[in-house]
């Protein structure tokens, strides 16, 4: 008896250690040899044009259960809940400078929508990851997520 309650704890722990979402950084969704940094210059023209709309995305967490920290950009909802926005790596990005590369924003969704308190303040972002791409008329995106939840960074 005490084995097969033993056995059965086991299984239970093992099951919820592997729901756990992945911790995905920024510089985890960029290639090896991809140099991202040199793309970050504002436009010598001083226009808001994407400058790396197809860059290389990372194969490896499509399908994965991931956690990714970063800035809300929001596009689609209502005063109280967000149901669609960009999930950039840095404050202002896709607003006040350029956008980064498509590998550096992630386009996220929820299907009833979810309140976001403060877009000044950083947060993270659970949900399912796709390397399938997205267009709008701000970026082109190189990553989607199918979101869970948000919470403070």
């Amino acid at each position: 008896m005490l084995k097969s309650v033993l056995l059965l704890l086991l299984l239970c722990s093992s099951i919820a250690w592997a729901e756990e979402p992945t911790e995905v950084y920024w510089e985890d969704l960029v290639p090896v040899g991809f140099d991202e940094q040199s793309t970050r210059s504002i436009n010598h023209d001083g226009s808001m044009t994407q400058l790396q709309p197809n860059a290389p995305i990372v194969p490896k967490y499509d399908g994965k259960r991931v956690k990714v920290p970063g800035f809300v950009v929001p596009l689609e909802g209502t005063s109280e809940l967000t149901t669609e926005f960009l999930l950039v790596p840095y404050f202002g990005a896709c607003i006040h400078v350029p956008p980064p590369p498509s590998n550096q924003i992630v386009h996220v969704t929820f299907e009833k929508g979810v309140a976001i308190d403060d877009l000044y303040d950083a947060v993270w972002v659970t949900g399912v990851l796709s390397t399938e791409g997205w267009k709008g008329d701000i970026a082109t995106v190189g990553y989607r997520l199918t979101g869970e939840s948000v919470s403070a960074f």
